[in-house]
This record gives structure tokens, C-alpha cells and sequence, in this order.
């Protein structure tokens, strides 16, 4: 398929015809997040945004740089984009987000195919840049650097909101939503000051910087107007929230704040590190009304020895303690985590202890990842690695753990009452909808097919009795209740 020219005039009006882009997004809520406020800033200076890369002028792809395997995913989309341009459209593809701004030129040089890398940096003018490209301009590829070094890690002496730490560290204009479901991604905060020995994300996402309440409580007002009824606030760290602006007790108080925004029925709050979960912040979470009870707590392990390694702060007597406290508030709050396995030292006895405490800490939900070396870290350095061989047993063998584990806990469920978000409606079977019950968080968690279903629309809150489980997932009877 071939196009005009981006420049040609409109024949109704004379004036160039907009540039048409489309965005394409890998990784986390948070890259989400990104993706829409470029969209929204694109908006406004006149792009108009498509969805399939075929309708486009430029397609820019938002990649992740975690692990490996996010990164080979993030490649072979701008490759997959690249091999579209032979018929016409798009024009140009841009890589943008984490794995260009971890590797610029360096990413520039091995994948020719994408005609621009761009930084963090350069997304408050994103518009003038994809302008340019499409024009035929090749701009210098964005040049790494370490952002910790750009603000001081004294929370007391960082600057005031406005920082360019990434796309949205603060303050910034509004989001075009490029999802019309009912849940929307709402971040908390950027970067992280936390300096886990396998993890590259401080590098390249900055040291922590929380947005402000206001700015998040206008968003939140915004995305109720988009149609959002839940609000998945996202961030690196949120137990941090608040320690730059002068109170770490803020998110304790924002939670209620966002529950009576009108039009939102439920905030979920993502990614606690359990060493600075404190009380207050789990009494608000468990029992705010209109706060899901639910608990994304980063273990990553349970061995004291392997922790340290990570310089991280744990043991299984504090990790199963924290539960009691959760579990003593709401007996049926969601708890999910993910667990790293292959760590460099990690011994037998250490692979023990994890699956020991897995078994007793009852999850919902457990991420099994097998260790890989991320460039740069401390972790890369250390001695006592193991082959891949060994790794890839570890990771079988704790994966069937905890698949198992994890639906004995989802048919511990059944029985119980649960309100359901609807987000897919079956056209054959409109007794039937699909959706999450608070303990279950967007695309990771499971989800909870609810039959029996009337009048039932997306976006609306279903109650219904679990009656099956499935893994994770579940199966209910609607009550005919909803909301």
C-alpha cells in the first residue's frame, strides 16, 4: 500500500494533510503510561494517531530494555515495522522508551532498520522530531547516560516539580488514552533510589521523583471523564511515594482521595517493596473503601543470604509477618509477587528456603524469572554464577511449584462473593462476561469469566459467587448484582 506524501494539501481545505502515527507499546503499565502521553502531546500538535502501522507515516515503538526477553520482543516489533515500509507505509519507524534510552546509539548501530533512536529527552518535542524524520532528516541517536547522576539522591534537595527525568516524572500535558477499557494505568512516580545489584532500571529511568497530588488527582479526575472506573496507579517503587515532596505517609493519604473521584469504583496501587511496607500504608490499602485490597509485594526471594546479595532486606519470618498483617485486615486481599531464581551463590539450601516460604505464604500469583546478567549492574561482576542449564532446572522447578500453589489458593476462593470489572463480553454466550475481581490485577493476575450475566455492559461491576477455578483464573455466577 503506497500514500501521498505527508506534506500534500488536503483537496477540501489546501492545507497539508496531518501526519498520521501510530504507537506501538512493549512492557509495563508504566510504558502505558508513556505511550499515551506522547500520544497526547502528538495530539495537540496535530498528528493524528492510528492504529495498524499499515495507516501510518511513522510508527513509533515504545520498547522495554528489563530483561532479555523484552528486549528481543521490543526488537523484533521495530523489525516488524521496518519490513512494512517496502510497501509504502509507514514511512519511518522510531524506537523510543527504556531499550533506546539504555542503548542508543549503540541499538542505532545494530538495528539500521529503525530510522531514528530517540531519548527520554526528547519527548517534549516529540512532535517537531517525528516531523523531521518523516522529512528525511537522520538525527544523532540519543546518547545513554546515567540518570541517577541527574538529580541529587537527598529527597530534600531535588529540585521542584518540572524535572525532565523521563516523560512524565511530573507534570506534562494531557494523555490521549489509546485503550477505551475501563481500567487506566495512573502514575505515581518515576525512577528509583533503590540500588538492587541485578537491576538496570535506576540507570536509565533516573532516581525517584514523585508527581505531585494534585497533578495526580487531576489525571484521575481526567481519566474518570475517559470512561476509566479503575485506576492502576503505577510507579517503581510506590512505597516510596511522597519522600521527595516531604512525607512519606502520602500515599496514605491520597488513597482515599482518589476513591471519591467520581466515576472511579476502584484504585489498585502496584509495586511495594516489602521492606518499606509499613503499617499505616497496609491498614490503607486493606480497608479504604474503594481501595482494592490488594498487595503487589517484590520479594524476588526469601533467603536472607541471596537478598543481601541483591542488597535487598528480607527473611521468611518478615515476609510471612507482613502477610498476618495483611491478611489480619482482609482475610481476602490479592497478593502477588515475582521471585528471582539462579542468582549468583544462590545454593541448594537457599532454593529451599524460597520454597518453603512459598508454600507457606500462600500467593495468588507468583513471576518466576531466571537470572540473566544486566549490563552494568553489580550483579554482573560477582562470582558464583550458574550455567544456564542449571538455571533454566531452578526456574522449572520453582514454576511448578508455584503453579501449583496458585491454584490451590484460587480454589480456596470458591465459595466466596467477588465483584467482577467487566472488560470482554462473549457475543456468543450474552449470558457471559469476562472481567477481574479485586484480587486479581490487570493482564498478570488471571481473570474471572462470570456466567449468567444480563444487561451487562464493559465497564460495569458485577457481583457473583465463585464456583470453579481454573489455575487462576476463575468461574462465578453472577447474582445480579452490579454497578
Amino acid at each position: 500500500m503506497t500514500s501521498s506524501p505527508p506534506t500534500a494539501p488536503s483537496p477540501a481545505t489546501g492545507s497539508p494533510a496531518p501526519l498520521a502515527v501510530a504507537l506501538l507499546t512493549l512492557g509495563c503499565a508504566r510504558n502505558d503510561v508513556d505511550s499515551e502521553e506522547i500520544a497526547g502531546r502528538l495530539a495537540a500538535d496535530g498528528f493524528r494517531l492510528v492504529d495498524d502501522p499499515e495507516d501510518a507515516d511513522t510508527v513509533v515503538v515504545n520498547t522495554c530494555g528489563f530483561v532479555d526477553a523484552a528486549k528481543k520482543d521490543s526488537i523484533d516489533t521495530l523489525l516488524a515495522a521496518a519490513d512494512l515500509k517496502e510497501a509504502g507505509r509507514p514511512q519511518t519507524v522510531v524506537a523510543v522508551g527504556c531499550l533506546a534510552e539504555r542503548y542508543g546509539a549503540e541499538l542505532a548501530d545494530e538495528l539500521p532498520e529503525a530510522d531514528a533512536v530517540l531519548g527520554f529527552d526528547d519527548y517534549p518535542d516529540i512532535a517537531a522530531r517525528l516531523r523531521s524524520i518523516v522529512a528525511g532528516e537522520r538525527p544523532h541517536p540519543h546518547t545513554p547516560q546515567d540518570r541517577r547522576r541527574l538529580l541529587p539522591i537527598s529527597p530534600a534537595e531535588r529540585p521542584a516539580a518540572g524535572t525532565a527525568v523521563s516523560t512524565s516524572s511530573t507534570t506534562g500535558p494531557a494523555r490521549a488514552r489509546l485503550d477505551s477499557g475501563p481500567m487506566a494505568a495512573l502514575k505515581l512516580a518515576s525512577g528509583c533510589d533503590r540500588r538492587c545489584t541485578f537491576c538496570a532500571i535506576p540507570m536509565f529511568r533516573g532516581s525517584f521523583v514523585s508527581r505531585r497530588p494534585s497533578d495526580v488527582l487531576a489525571e484521575a479526575v481526567w481519566l474518570a471523564g475517559q470512561g476509566a472506573r479503575e485506576l492502576f496507579l503505577v510507579s517503581e517503587n510506590s512505597t516510596s511515594y511522597g519522600k521527595d515532596l516531604g512525607d512519606l505517609r502520602l500515599l496514605e493519604t491520597l488513597l482515599p482521595e482518589l476513591a471519591a473521584v467520581e466515576g472511579i469504583d476502584r484504585v489498585r496501587v502496584s509495586y511495594l517493596q516489602p521492606a518499606e511496607t509499613r503499617p499505616g500504608l497496609i491498614e490503607a490499602i486493606a480497608t479504604t473503601p474503594g481501595v482494592a485490597p490488594y498487595f503487589d509485594l517484590s520479594f524476588q526471594h526469601a533467603s536472607n543470604a541471596v537478598l543481601r546479595r541483591m542488597r535487598r532486606f528480607g527473611d521468611p519470618e518478615s515476609f510471612l509477618g507482613l502477610l498476618d498483617q495483611v491478611r489480619s485486615l482482609a482475610p481476602e486481599a490479592g497478593v502477588r509477587s515475582n521471585v528471582i531464581v539462579g542468582f549468583p551463590g544462590e545454593t541448594d539450601e537457599d532454593l529451599d528456603i524460597l520454597c518453603d516460604f512459598l508454600t507457606a505464604a500462600r500467593l495468588d500469583v507468583t513471576g518466576v524469572f531466571g537470572y540473566s546478567d544486566e549490563d552494568g549492574t553489580e550483579a554482573e561482576t560477582f562470582e558464583g554464577k550458574h550455567d544456564e542449564d542449571e538455571i533454566r532446572a531452578r526456574v522449572a522447578h520453582v514454576t511448578d511449584l508455584v503453579t501449583a500453589l496458585n491454584g490451590e489458593r484460587a480454589e480456596e476462593r470458591i465459595g466466596s462473593t467477588v465483584e467482577v470489572l467487566v472488560e470482554q463480553l462473549d457475543s456468543d454466550r450474552p449470558d457471559h462476561c469476562e472481567g477481574r475481581a479485586a484480587h486479581q490485577g490487570p493482564e498478570v493476575d488471571g481473570s474471572t469469566l462470570v456466567r449468567g450475566c444480563t444487561d451487562v455492559r464493559i465497564g460495569d461491576l458485577v457481583r457473583a459467587v465463585v464456583v470453579e477455578s481454573d489455575g487462576v483464573d476463575l468461574v462465578a455466577e453472577a447474582t445480579g448484582e452490579k454497578r
